[in-house]
């Protein structure tokens, strides 16, 4: 580990963790979490987790860790669903009606902070389109969501992300390649798309926490999303290798992160030599 290296881990206070792919797969926790995050916790260093998957509501996500063995709370918890509520409470508040191309699950969240979820029918009109990484998609669904984007109305990504980490012998088509589609379809990408790379969910762990940039680290599979947020909100940006990303990816990206790592376990090893 070079001095730079060294320098940048000594001087981290909180850790932003990616999940997907950086804590677990799928549905099987990392071997090497559990002992990652209770060696956090003894060197004082908080964390939270991030995630740019919308398709469980955040009651649902912390259920999913608790069944892993994560003790997380809602404070420790940030989606790109909780991220597009407040963006349009925000920008939007006379905004009620969306149509959403998302999981019951995610339908949920949106509904239990007061917003209406209409119906594929034409006469039910939505203010907003908002689409998701859906794992519901029907081809109807999708049909009406491109005859509503078609029409003008305020069309909101939920993230950028093209596919989802699985362990799975499959590929699991994600929010970015549905809005692929869309536009092909329309002609019109989503007026804004939310998550990462957007740095607000970083900055927000900033302002809780009353840290600069260099003190927070994001760690995560994804150049795209993951280490360009880190770079977007000035903070430290880790890649590990465990989930989407290659390192012949890695190494060829324009923007490369400040570290790539296998997995957290080698980062909690480079974390020890840093700060004993």
């Amino acid at each position: 580990m070079d001095t730079e290296t060294k320098n940048k881990l000594s001087r981290i206070k909180h850790i932003a963790l990616d999940m997907d792919g950086t804590i677990y797969m799928g549905d099987s926790i990392f071997p090497y979490t559990i002992p990652f995050l209770n060696k956090l916790k003894r060197k004082g260093i908080s964390y939270s987790f991030l995630t740019n998957n919308p398709s469980k509501s955040l009651n649902d996500y912390l259920d999913k860790l608790k069944k892993m063995g994560i003790n997380a709370t809602p404070e420790e918890m940030y989606t790109t669903t909780t991220a597009t509520i407040d963006y349009i409470k925000t920008h939007h508040p006379n905004a009620r009606r969306l149509f959403l191309l998302g999981t019951p699950s995610m339908i949920s969240q949106f509904k239990n902070a007061g917003f209406i979820s209409t119906d594929d029918n034409p006469d039910d009109i939505p203010d907003i389109i908002v689409a998701a990484f859906d794992l519901s998609l029907t081809y109807s669904r999708l049909c009406r969501a491109a005859w509503w984007i078609a029409q003008g109305i305020l069309y909101i990504a939920t993230n950028p992300d093209r596919v989802c980490p699985t362990n799975q012998p499959t590929i699991l088509v994600d929010c970015g390649s549905i809005c692929k589609c869309l536009e092909h379809a329309t002609g019109r990408r989503p007026d804004i798309t939310l998550g990462k790379p957007d740095p607000n969910m970083l900055i927000g762990i900033l302002q809780q926490k009353n840290l600069h940039p260099q003190e927070i680290a994001m760690v995560g599979d994804r150049i795209y999303t993951d280490i360009a947020m880190a770079q977007n909100a000035g903070a430290v940006g880790i890649l590990v290798l465990s989930g989407e990303t290659t390192i012949e990816i890695a190494q060829a990206a324009d923007n490369p992160p400040d570290l790539i790592v296998k997995d957290i376990e080698e980062l909690g090893i480079l974390l020890d030599k840093a700060r004993p």
